[in-house]
């Protein structure tokens, strides 16, 4: 026997469980939208750049190092400086072999901090979600380690 309203029972369970889920504040080209709740209990590192800014592309390396030794720890994103579109952002992902997750212009990203006035800079967001930075300049591993806490969580 069939029932007729199982789709219909269906759709509505699954709009009351995505209503239960928190509002996304970004949108990332890896890990769709994303709401700053989420992030609640772990560092969130989120790094400025711009493709004409040579200290941000020396800097890519180290990000991408710092991302693959603690991102099981810390939450690493980039953000364009110049607002690229998503293709754009992703050709420039590509070119540049940036490793770590960025965050899309494409809706407009909700972030708790305010765009830098020069790069690159970094925030630091801790776990109990207080802002710190922008750290200005080139960032390391060690660095980046350091600010975070991550250097110490290894060992």
């Amino acid at each position: 026997m069939r029932c007729r309203f199982l789709p219909v029972i269906l759709a509505l369970s699954a709009g009351l469980l995505s209503a239960c889920q928190p509002a996304s504040d970004f949108q990332t080209d890896d890990r769709g939208g994303v709401a700053w709740q989420q992030l609640r209990g772990q560092y969130v590192v989120v790094n400025y750049f711009a493709e004409w800014c040579a200290p941000c592309l020396r800097e890519l390396p180290e990000l991408n190092e710092f991302h693959h030794l603690y991102g099981d720890q810390v939450t690493l994103l980039g953000v364009s400086f110049d607002g690229l579109n998503n293709d754009e952002l992703a050709a420039l992902k590509q070119e540049y072999n940036i490793e770590f997750t960025l965050v899309q212009n494409e809706p407009v990203p909700n972030l708790p901090f305010p765009t830098p006035n020069a790069l690159p800079a970094t925030y630091i967001v801790t776990p109990e979600g207080e802002v710190k930075g922008p750290l200005l300049g080139e960032q390391t591993l060690q660095s980046l380690a350091a600010a975070t806490g991550a250097d110490t969580l290894k060992q």
